[in-house]
């Protein structure tokens, strides 16, 4: 990753910068870093401390961050995947990120479209990974309401950790025993068909999940968004124009006051933009 510039982080003091990489001020005025320097790709070590989660301080069970991208027009997907309007740097953001997640979140139909894999250990991860009290890889947990998965996909056969299938009290008892038939975890987290997102939050934190991230898709952001869960966006601004009619990043009802968040970091590489927002 190359040319990323820390600007400022309000909530937990600056971003750990790696040698040679400007400040915000730095990285208008050029005056203090070569060509080389601002060139350099930063190490996943150095992502990984630019991105780390905040130490707990007794006031959260629970920190959970969502991973989105958007171009300039608001799309958050083009052809209903994401990976179009990505980059090889947002990429790297998104492998870090899962890097230090405890359980990655994501809705039943971003599975289906993403085509979502089990996590994969990462040799560069493994350390940190130990000494944070962490298993080799972070679980998965997809959301649904229908249970209407493909069970006999790798994501639920073949995890080195068992996916969890996060729905409601009243979800078909048949789909649920197909899901524990393949591997999967069946966790109750909602009286009706549906999912509690506060309720979820509080399940994953018993099972010892407390550093959540989610990559959507837009309607299970749009939820955690109108829950008040979510303490932490980390938003890619791809320098495209999508047009069309594509999802924004979250979706669903309106809240009913808009929720402020405040900047804690933004980095750049080749016109991306990789911010990261800190609830208020």
């Amino acid at each position: 990753m190359r040319r990323l510039f820390p600007v400022t982080d309000r909530a937990a003091g600056p971003d750990p910068a790696p040698s040679g990489a400007r400040s915000g001020a730095d990285a208008n005025s050029g005056a203090d870093a070569t060509d080389g320097d601002r060139d350099r790709e930063w190490s996943l070590a150095e992502l990984a401390a630019a991105y780390a989660y905040p130490v707990p301080d007794g006031r959260r069970q629970t920190w959970l961050r969502a991973n989105m991208v958007s171009t300039l027009d608001g799309a958050a997907q083009h052809d209903g995947r994401s990976q179009p309007i990505s980059s090889a740097a947002d990429m790297r953001v998104f492998g870090t990120l899962r890097a230090l997640a405890d359980v990655v979140i994501a809705g039943a139909e971003t599975v289906r479209q993403e085509g979502y894999r089990p996590a994969r250990a990462r040799a560069e991860f493994a350390e940190a990974r130990r000494a944070a009290g962490q298993g080799p890889v972070p679980a998965v947990a997809v959301v649904s309401a229908s249970l209407e998965l493909d069970f006999s996909l790798p994501l639920f056969t073949a995890p080195a950790v068992p996916t969890l299938v996060l729905t409601g009290a009243a979800a078909a008892p048949d789909r649920m025993a197909a899901a524990e038939r393949a591997g999967a975890r069946v966790v109750i987290a909602g009286d009706g068909v549906g999912v509690d997102p506060a309720r979820a939050l509080r399940k994953l934190a018993a099972l010892g999940h407390t550093r959540l991230l989610t990559e959507g898709g837009p309607r299970l952001l749009g939820q955690f968004v109108a829950a008040g869960v979510l303490d932490e966006l980390c938003l890619t601004l791809s320098p495209m124009l999508a047009a069309g009619d594509a999802q924004r990043i979250a979706g669903g009802p309106s809240v009913e006051v808009p929720r402020r968040f405040t900047l804690a970091s933004l980095l750049e590489e080749e016109g991306f933009l990789f911010s990261r927002y800190r609830r208020a």
